[in-house]
């Protein structure tokens, strides 16, 4: 019974630390897979430093960069719409808008 104790407060601990460090961007968006998450600082970076930085923390993973850029997260609320429902162009010359 005590190293099912000792793992559930492992695990808040773990839980806490990603949650508390990364307090400035959404569960969401710094929901990186290991495979794609670009570094963002160095060996021995601290949680603190981390967010410093501007970065998310998720020390959980092996072999994937624990400091690392959040990803960008689109609502759909921030779409602009357009009265012609089937059209998905854009109207700017950068074709970086969507009018869905």
């Amino acid at each position: 019974m005590g190293y099912k104790v000792l793992c559930l407060v492992a695990v808040a601990l773990i839980v806490g630390t990603i949650s508390s460090a990364n307090g400035q961007f959404t569960k969401e968006q710094c929901a990186v897979k290991a495979a794609a998450r670009i570094n963002c600082g160095y060996s021995g970076i601290t949680p603190q430093q981390c967010v410093e930085k501007k970065c998310c923390f998720d020390s959980s993973v092996p072999d994937a960069p624990w400091c690392y850029q959040a990803q960008a997260v689109v609502k759909p609320d921030e779409h602009k719409t357009n009265n012609n429902e089937n059209n998905h162009e854009t109207n700017n010359k950068n074709n970086d808008e969507c009018l869905w």
